[in-house]
């Protein structure tokens, strides 16, 4: 059952739609997180549907009510910003009491709430604490819980964690996830941050000029991105122009291999990072025309690695081949080449997907 519904909503913005006729369904209990380039519509979207945004045209619907002409504290979502935006001259259980008693909730109830989700963000017993004594994550926090204390039919988050170092992003983000699943929350959310997004969501969507230009599963998006520019906003530079038959493709860094079922004709293929494998460069310089040949038959790709950069458990190459655009490959940490050697490069199949035409 969808509990919030958009349909053909379009936002006009001095002559320019910052919304371009959005459709969105997002269901009971699911969290939905929005991606996208600074001025792709994510924020406008969020207003729109809290009510600090008029819509031009269209509909937005909340548990099957008619959300137009009905102000901000009475649509029934709760909001959290990146700015906390907390009363400093309120103790954290008046904060998080603030909804409960505009909505008249009774001292005895209110006082139970504040406990039972103060409890359930990991701040039990800090009712009387001052705001100004609380760490970021801890103002966090508060504003979290403050925004589910009315239990609102919609929960949107602005940039959540935005403030917060990655470490603990990282922690509140798992812990946010299991408490949404909980309560059995329906929460919008808009993020800058991928990571953050594919943890937390159920459903991600990636907006482009106000449009939504894909919406799936974080495997959904991440495994088949719906266009080239979703692939370079997901950070996935190998992106080329190919013509394919049969089992493999035609590109600028010669025939790669290509998973069986790929339509024939004239393409763009991703190749994901995982799918460069290195090899080590036995051939002498007076081989290079022997090597040119091999690329062009997709047996061999000689490349010089132009840098690498460290990410934990495995280092990114950035390659520079003798044909075609520059590659970037991912690689184990041990073993890993230096900017300067020189690589022979392969291509694994699974790891290329050919993208859908542009619009």
């Amino acid at each position: 059952m969808s509990s919030l519904t958009l349909r053909s909503v379009t936002v006009r913005l001095g002559g320019r739609a910052v919304l371009d006729s959005v459709d969105l369904d997002v269901a009971e209990r699911e969290t939905v997180c929005v991606l996208g380039p600074s001025g792709s519509g994510k924020s406008t979207l969020l207003r729109s549907v809290a009510g600090l945004q008029e819509i031009s045209t269209g509909e937005i619907t909340l548990g099957g009510r008619d959300l137009a002409g009905v102000p901000v504290h009475r649509r029934g979502v709760g909001l959290m910003f990146q700015d906390h935006q907390l009363f400093p001259q309120r103790d954290v259980g008046r904060n998080v009491a603030f909804g409960l008693r505009m909505r008249g909730a009774g001292r005895a109830e209110a006082e139970r709430r504040v406990a039972e989700l103060l409890a359930m963000v990991g701040l039990p017993d800090a009712q009387r604490r001052a705001v100004g004594s609380l760490s970021g994550g801890e103002q966090q926090r508060v504003a979290l819980a403050r925004a589910l204390a009315p239990s609102p039919a919609l929960l949107m988050l602005d940039e959540p964690l935005g403030q917060l170092d990655r470490s603990l992003r990282e922690r509140l983000v798992v812990e946010l996830r299991q408490l949404f699943h909980q309560l059995g929350t329906t929460v919008l959310a808009v993020t800058h941050d991928q990571g953050e997004a594919f943890a937390l969501a159920d459903r991600v969507l990636v907006m482009r000029d106000g449009r939504i230009a894909q919406s799936g599963t974080p495997p959904e998006v991440w495994q088949r991105p719906a266009s080239a520019f979703v692939a370079r906003f997901l950070g996935f530079d190998n992106v080329v122009p190919a013509t394919v038959t049969g089992r493999s493709a035609k590109t600028p860094w010669g025939t790669l291999p290509v998973p069986d079922g790929t339509p024939p004709g004239p393409a763009t293929l991703l190749v994901r990072p995982a799918g460069v494998r290195l090899g080590p460069d036995d051939h002498a310089a007076d081989d290079h025309a022997a090597d040119d040949h091999a690329a062009d038959v997709g047996d061999v790709l000689r490349c010089r690695v132009l840098a690498r950069t460290f990410r934990g458990d495995h280092v990114v190459l950035a390659l520079r081949p003798d044909r075609g655009p520059d590659l970037e490959a991912t690689v184990p940490l041990r073993g890993a080449p230096s900017p300067g050697e020189k690589v022979t490069v392969s291509f694994d199949a699974a790891e290329i997907v050919r993208l859908p035409p542009e619009d």
